[in-house]
């Protein structure tokens, strides 16, 4: 298998197993170069190579490539083993960045193909995101004993935390709040990134000045203390003492001692987590499709029909169905998607039906990959009759009443609603939603067709946090796009539909995260290797 690394901004490092070997005297020398296809183009541009490993046909390679990863993109990789100096080729593997990404543990094995009639071994791809210093800092500061600033009372005292530069110099990065009238003030609790105070180097001093408040602002200097983040962590364990100096004063007086002490109450520290963190813990991403089937669509049958597919183009909907799906389902494993349809009449009675499965079989609405999603849709448009009205609520409270039967983060849910356009049932969305916002859950709404799209921009939410009844959305979980914003004029439809794709997915990290933290939910440990 082939070791490789990604760095989400990311590595791999990967590692090629039994390998062909091309050699006459001795093993094969191993050499991966990854290759990076363009969003929305064909072509691949090398993006680096790994270090050669002599005479070896399992090599583990160290070189990682450092990637910016992109949930809401496709990002597709090749990687091409070859013989260093003779450039023999000994297979390639194609995969997306996602794939890796959702793989269990960040680990990926796929096979090396490329040699006819040769099996040419395995390659096996580790990711991992690199930490850029996500951690959050709570501390507590007291001070006792300060100079007396006030002609009539006592200091107003306040605190300046700065952050050296490399080049010696010094930025604030946070001010307290002033207590007033006190030599001995307790301040509040505050959090402050790491990187905001040292920039992610623990060594880095920080420095700290004591100020009485005026009203004129002409704030007066009491005295200061350094630091670094690693002595200030050392509280977690004890109060840390600081001495308040004011070097003019030092100077001036032989019998100075300080200007007061300020003490460090607590200090915790907490990692702001990222979606992959959650990925690589094992959180499943579940997709549901729910596809519009009412009138307003046009009979499939007809040209005009925004259901119409020619044999040389798919519809709208089957578009937008497989830009966002292909990407989803890298991060679903069983890879089975629930699709409804609402809207239309059902056979064998005839009846109007607001959540029926694509499938037909009402017991296991699942299909296998967007591929059977695409055909139970094609399917259900042979056999049902497009009619009306367009009502969202019961495919939205069918998802949530499964996302409401596993709320530990573990699963998380995306509903994609594919609409021609004026909703029925407006009011009963919005509940729905608004619902829907304290579960493990999305929405993504794309419109087809001309309609005017404004209820949807309501329920987007973005503008204005939506609200029903009184009650507004604990989080913001819609997403709206209308699809004609995404018909390239050049004709180009791989590349309108990854932008597509990339707008209407760009949010879901984020509320995925949001989710997790109303909550409380910390990633699960992925297992050690």
């Amino acid at each position: 298998g082939l070791g490789g690394s990604l760095r989400v901004a990311h590595t791999w490092p990967c590692s090629p197993r039994n390998l062909l070997d091309m050699d006459t005297f001795s093993k094969s020398d191993p050499v991966v170069v990854l290759f990076v296809q363009g969003s929305g183009t064909s072509e691949w541009k090398e993006f680096g190579r790994t270090e050669v490993i002599d005479n070896t046909l399992n090599p583990d390679f160290v070189r990682k490539f450092v990637l910016d990863y992109y949930f809401e993109e496709k990002q597709n990789l090749r990687f091409d083993v070859t013989v260093f100096a003779a450039q023999d080729f000994l297979g390639q593997a194609f995969v997306a960045l996602g794939e890796v990404i959702g793989a269990q543990r960040g680990r990926l094995e796929r096979p090396l193909t490329g040699v006819p009639g040769k099996r040419c071994g395995t390659i096996l791809l580790l990711a991992e995101e690199l930490s850029n210093c996500r951690d959050i800092v709570t501390m507590q500061l007291c001070a006792n004993k300060l100079d007396k600033k006030d002609f009539f009372g006592k200091s107003d005292p306040f605190l300046v935390f700065y952050r050296s530069n490399e080049d010696g110099t010094f930025t604030i990065c946070h001010k307290t709040e002033v207590v007033k009238n006190t030599l001995n003030p307790v301040w509040q609790p505050f959090t402050i990134p790491v990187r905001a105070l040292c920039n992610g180097d623990y060594d880095r001093t920080v420095k700290i000045d004591v100020y009485d408040w005026d009203r004129d602002g002409s704030h007066d200097f009491i005295g200061e203390f350094a630091t670094s983040y690693r002595e200030l962590s050392r509280a977690q364990s004890q109060f840390t003492v600081y001495e308040v100096l004011n070097p003019r004063k030092k100077c001036k007086k032989k019998k100075y001692v300080n200007s007061g002490t300020v003490t460090l109450l607590s200090f915790s520290v907490e990692s702001e987590f990222t979606f992959v963190d959650y990925i690589r813990g094992g959180t499943q991403l579940n997709f549901t499709v729910a596809i519009d089937f009412t009138a307003s669509n046009g009979l499939p049958s007809q040209p005009t029909s925004l259901h119409y597919a020619s044999p040389y183009q798919l519809s709208a909907y089957a578009l937008a169905l497989k830009a966002v799906g292909e990407i989803i389902q890298d991060y679903d494993s069983d890879k089975l998607f629930p699709a409804y349809g609402f809207g239309a009449k059902v056979p064998p009675d005839g009846k109007i039906s607001h959540q029926f499965p694509l499938n037909n079989n009402a017991e296991n609405p699942s299909c296998a990959g967007i591929e059977g999603v695409l055909e139970s849709y094609l399917q259900s448009l042979r056999t049902v009759q497009l009619y009306g009205p367009t009502n969202f609520a019961p495919v939205i409270n069918q998802v949530a009443g499964t996302a409401a039967q596993v709320t530990d983060g573990s699963q998380y849910h995306v509903l994609l609603i594919i609409t021609d356009g004026v909703i029925s049932d407006m009011l009963q969305t919005k509940e729905a939603i608004v619902t829907a916002s304290a579960l493990p859950m999305s929405i993504i709404i794309v419109g087809v067709g001309p309609a005017e799209f404004e209820a949807m921009e309501e329920l987007d939410g973005d503008e204005v946090r939506l609200s029903s009844r009184g009650r507004f959305a604990e989080r913001d979980i819609v997403q709206f796009v209308p699809f004609r914003d995404y018909v390239d004029d050049s004709g180009n439809q791989v590349l309108s539909m990854a932008r597509l794709a990339k707008d209407v997915l760009a949010e879901i990290p984020e509320q995925l995260l949001s989710y997790m933290k109303t909550r409380d939910i910390k990633p699960r440990r992925a297992d050690p290797e």
